[in-house]
C-alpha cells in the first residue's frame, strides 16, 4: 500500500478523496467507489500502487490514437479497478473486481521495470489503459515521470472523470490521450455508467488547453446513444474542442451486464461519421469495423487518402514530410510525418 495523493483529513478520521470527481467521503475502513483507495485510520491508502494486473504490447492505434505516433508500439497497462460501473464494461474482470469481489489481484511491478520493459519492447510510449488510469493515479505519475526521463512518450486512456487538481498534476507528462465521451447526455451518464457527462466535458477542455494530444471515442450503442440528433450535439460539442480534434465512433458488441442490445449496425456508424463530417471534424473514424473506408485518414482539405488501415495496421499513401502529397495541407497531429 501507498498513502494517496489528492486527498485531505476531515474530522472523525474521515477523508475527502479527490482525485476524481466523486469527491468520495470516505469513513475509516472504508473504500471510495472505485475501490481502490482505503481510509486506514484517517490516512487515504491506494491499494494498487505497483499492481499491474493487464501489461502487453500494444499498436498505438488500438487505443485508439490515429493521429499520435501512427504505426509505433505503445507498452500498455493497468491496475484493477475503476470509478465507473458501465454496464457494457468489455473489461469489466478486472475493472470491477475490487468493488465485487474485494479482492486486489495484480503482479508488483516497479515503475523503472516498467520503463525497461518499454525500452527493450521498442515501445515509443507507455499507455495507461484496459481500466480507468486515475484510479491508479500514483503509481502512473511515477511510471511517467520514468518514461519522460528515458524519452518514452506517455498516453491515458480515460474516462475523463479527473478533477483538474489531478490533471494537472499528471500534464506535465502526459503526451497524448483518448478520451471515452459515451454519450450527450447526463441520463445516460447516470444509468449505464454510475457517473455524470458535465465533468468529463470539462477535462476536455481542459486536456486541449493544457496541450495534451486529444481524440475522443464514442461506442454507439443502439437505442441508448445512438439518436442523430444526440450525436449532431456530441459532435458539435468536438468541434468546439477544435476540428482538427479525431472522433471515433466505435461499433458495440454486446458484453458484461449489457446483453440484450444487438451489435451496433454498420449503416450506424457511418452515418455517425456522416454526422460528425458534416458537424465540421476534420477527422472521423468508424471503429471495429475492419475495411471499412472509414478506418482511413483523408486529407481535410482536399479529401485524398493520407494513411490507409486495416484494423491496427497502417500505411503511408498520400503523405510526405507530414503534407498532402496533392494539396500540401499538413496532416494535424504528433509525429505523423
Amino acid at each position: 500500500m501507498k498513502e494517496a495523493l489528492f486527498y485531505e483529513k476531515r474530522d472523525h478520521l474521515e477523508v475527502h478523496c479527490f482525485l476524481c470527481n466523486h469527491h468520495c467521503r470516505i469513513k475509516p475502513g472504508k473504500s471510495g467507489k472505485c475501490g481502490v483507495r482505503r481510509n486506514d485510520g484517517g490516512l487515504l491508502h491506494s491499494l494498487v500502487y505497483g499492481k499491474v494486473i493487464a501489461l502487453h504490447v500494444d499498436p498505438i492505434e488500438k487505443k485508439p490514437l490515429f493521429h499520435f505516433l501512427p504505426g509505433t508500439r505503445s507498452y500498455s497497462i493497468a491496475t484493477v479497478g475503476c470509478n465507473f460501473q458501465c454496464v457494457f464494461c468489455q473489461n469489466a474482470d478486472i475493472s470491477q473486481s475490487p468493488r465485487l469481489e474485494g479482492i486486489i489481484r495484480g503482479t508488483d511491478v516497479l515503475p523503472a521495470t516498467v520503463v525497461e520493459q518499454a525500452i527493450q519492447t521498442r515501445s515509443s510510449s507507455i499507455s495507461y489503459t484496459y481500466t480507468e488510469p486515475t484510479i491508479f493515479m500514483e503509481y502512473a505519475l511515477d511510471v511517467a515521470k520514468e518514461a519522460r526521463r528515458a524519452g518514452i512518450r506517455n498516453v491515458f486512456v480515460s474516462n475523463g472523470f479527473m478533477t483538474r487538481e489531478a490533471l494537472e498534476a499528471v500534464a506535465p507528462f502526459l503526451d497524448a490521450a483518448n478520451v471515452d465521451l459515451k454519450a450527450f447526455t447526463e441520463d445516460f451518464y447516470k444509468n449505464q455508467c454510475a457517473a455524470r457527462l458535465k465533468p468529463v466535458l470539462k477535462t476536455l477542455q481542459a486536456m486541449k488547453e493544457l496541450g495534451i494530444w486529444l481524440e475522443v471515442t464514442t461506442l454507439v450503442i443502439p437505442g441508448l446513444n445512438d439518436d442523430p440528433g444526440e450525436l449532431r450535439r456530441l459532435a458539435d460539442f468536438i468541434v468546439s474542442l477544435g476540428p482538427e480534434t479525431p472522433w471515433h465512433v466505435s461499433r458495440f458488441h454486446p458484453a458484461y451486464r449489457l446483453t440484450d442490445r444487438p451489435a451496433t449496425p454498420v449503416e450506424t456508424l457511418q452515418r455517425a461519421r456522416k454526422i460528425g463530417l458534416e458537424a465540421g471534424l476534420w477527422y472521423v473514424y468508424t471503429g471495429n469495423i475492419p475495411g471499412d473506408e472509414g478506418e482511413h485518414t483523408f486529407c481535410h482539405r482536399c479529401q485524398s487518402l493520407l494513411l490507409e488501415r486495416f484494423g491496427f495496421s497502417t500505411r503511408r499513401r498520400g503523405l510526405k514530410n507530414g503534407l498532402c502529397t496533392q494539396c500540401g495541407t499538413a496532416l494535424v497531429g504528433v509525429g505523423v510525418e
